[in-house]
């Protein structure tokens, strides 16, 4: 593309194919990918083995260190709102395993020949202060020059052991919460397209996951994951698969965004998450739901909530954990 000229007008996700998390390699693509490439994780307490949300080691009998790394080509056009909504989804990797974040790097991506170094220095910016009102310091980081503009970080957090989040500890019985409403990737698709801005969907990404962390954790919860790029379904199917157990998600307990049905029945869905539905779709009895609310459900999030197997005090409980049957999922 040619090169911007002072004066206009910022359409950062017009400098890529995706968008956000959406634009991350399918689950069903990514798995068979990694299948075949040996996890040295006897030196972890989690590793790679049911695709949780960080790597987690042990440094002494009580304590772990968290590691993580996200990042993702413009979710927004304004590049200091992409900083903010990028840094908070790297950080919320950490928060979704219990922790807290200690230090992160900068990843940075930049068409340098085509987009003006200050949008990348606001994109930088947005990232610092994101960070900044998480307790979290930035260390510098690393940049590539490339077609495409990226950002995201590296995150490394601390946990305490016997508090630790992670997706294999799904027991029957748990109570689903939701800490946020879906409807994120439907909105950020029409306001790729339209230019459209959505600030329900911006204060969605932007919100930290500490709050609800901590929650989840002081009302005993001991297994979670955050809400991105394969949607509900996608993290949920993941989540009762490494647990051994199966789910009840009730479709109407299920908050959403305002405009965010009107934008999927107006076709604002991108392709990630239509590849998050027919990843799941084998594993999922639907019964009568309408394509539109599979759609919804499977809607790849960019800086979702958490999904906790526990009730959370003031999240939404949106289904059950059930011992383990023909369905992985079963919506009613």
């Amino acid at each position: 593309m040619e090169p911007i000229t002072r004066g206009t007008a910022i359409r950062l996700t017009q400098y890529a194919r995706g968008g956000g998390c959406a634009c991350k390699i399918p689950p069903g693509e990514l798995e068979q990918m990694l299948a075949g490439i040996p996890q040295l994780s006897e030196q972890l307490v989690v590793g790679a083995e049911h695709g949780d949300d960080a790597a987690v080691v042990a440094i002494d009998a009580s304590t772990g260190v968290v590691a993580t790394t996200d990042f993702f080509t413009p979710v927004v056009d304004d590049p200091y709102t992409w900083g903010r909504i990028a840094a908070a989804n790297a950080l919320s990797d950490v928060y979704a395993m219990g922790g807290r974040p200690v230090v992160a790097v900068n990843l940075l991506c930049w068409p340098r020949e085509t987009l003006p170094l200050e949008w990348a220095a606001e994109v930088l910016r947005g990232g610092t202060d994101t960070a900044r009102a998480a307790g979290c310091p930035v260390g510098g980081g690393h940049s590539v020059d490339d077609a495409e503009p990226k950002y995201g970080m590296a995150v490394t957090g601390m946990v305490a052991l016997d508090r630790l989040l992670r997706n294999d500890r799904g027991r029957p019985g748990l109570p689903l919460s939701l800490t946020k409403p879906l409807g994120i990737g439907v909105l950020n698709t029409r306001h790729k397209a339209t230019g459209e801005v959505f600030p329900q969907a911006i204060a969605a990404m932007t919100e930290l996951n500490d709050r609800a962390s901590a929650a989840a954790v002081s009302s005993g919860a001991r297994c979670a994951t955050d809400v991105t790029g394969f949607g509900l379904l996608g993290h949920l199917y993941k989540l009762v698969r490494a647990s051994g157990v199966s789910a009840v998600l009730h479709a109407d307990a299920v908050d959403y965004l305002d405009g965010a049905r009107q934008a999927a029945k107006e076709g604002y869905v991108s392709g990630g998450t239509r590849r998050n539905l027919e990843w799941v779709q084998p594993h999922v009895d639907f019964g009568g739901l309408s394509d539109i609310e599979r759609l919804l459900l499977a809607d790849a999030q960019t800086s979702g909530g958490l999904l906790v197997a526990g009730e959370v005090p003031g999240a939404q409980v949106i289904g059950e954990l059930v011992p383990a049957g023909a369905a992985s999922i079963t919506v009613r």
